[in-house]
């Protein structure tokens, strides 16, 4: 660590790159399970921001596995470290005043502080809560089906636990609400958050 010289201190500022952008830097963290509808509501909200003007990026638990995370399985250390690394990159967008949306399953209260000290106060949580056996009834990407065979070990909410928010500061029932319902409280809640 001794070859590493930050230079935070001479780099534009969070504040001048929001001024550029006219929005506040936001990391909107969605955490839930598989199927719970967290990457739809994701690319939805994307959608309506960038629409408005404003400049999003969307970090999408499988797209990271494919990139800065290729090399990370699904141990519960390599689980912790896929989120570490995601945070890290939030809060480098973050610093340069984007919005930036995170859809991650975040399984355990552990994983989610973690995150919440690293991203500090641009970190908003949201909880898109589903049901267990709605989840699977919907199960999108087959995952569920081939968890129950025992053809996916440790897989979220079967054989490796969820442990449901405590404190988010938003939750979104995708079982009871429909896409369009969610996405507009969550657009609200968003839009307290970024104007600058």
């Amino acid at each position: 660590m001794e070859n590493i010289h930050p230079i935070f201190d001479s780099i534009l500022s969070t504040s001048q790159k929001e001024g550029l952008l006219g929005q506040k830097a936001l990391v909107i963290w969605m955490v839930g399970l598989s199927g719970s509808g967290k990457s739809t509501l994701a690319r939805a909200l994307e959608n309506t921001l960038h629409q408005e003007g404003l400049l999003t990026c969307l970090l999408d638990g499988d797209n990271l596995r494919t990139g800065i995370n290729n090399n990370l399985g699904f141990s519960e250390e390599d689980r912790v470290e896929n989120i570490r690394r995601a945070a890290e990159v939030s809060k480098l967008f973050a610093q340069n005043g984007v919005i930036t949306i995170c859809s991650l399953i975040s399984p355990t209260h552990e994983i989610r502080k973690m995150t919440r000290e690293i991203l500090g106060d641009t970190y908003f949580e949201v909880f898109v809560e589903c049901p267990l056996e709605v989840c699977e009834e919907r199960d999108v990407k087959g995952l569920y089906a081939k968890a129950r065979r025992g053809e996916i070990k440790n897989f979220t909410g079967i054989d490796s636990p969820f442990e449901d928010p405590k404190t988010p500061e938003l939750v979104l029932k995708t079982h009871k609400f429909d896409v369009e319902e969610c996405l507009t409280q969550l657009v609200e809640q968003v839009k307290k958050r970024i104007k600058n």
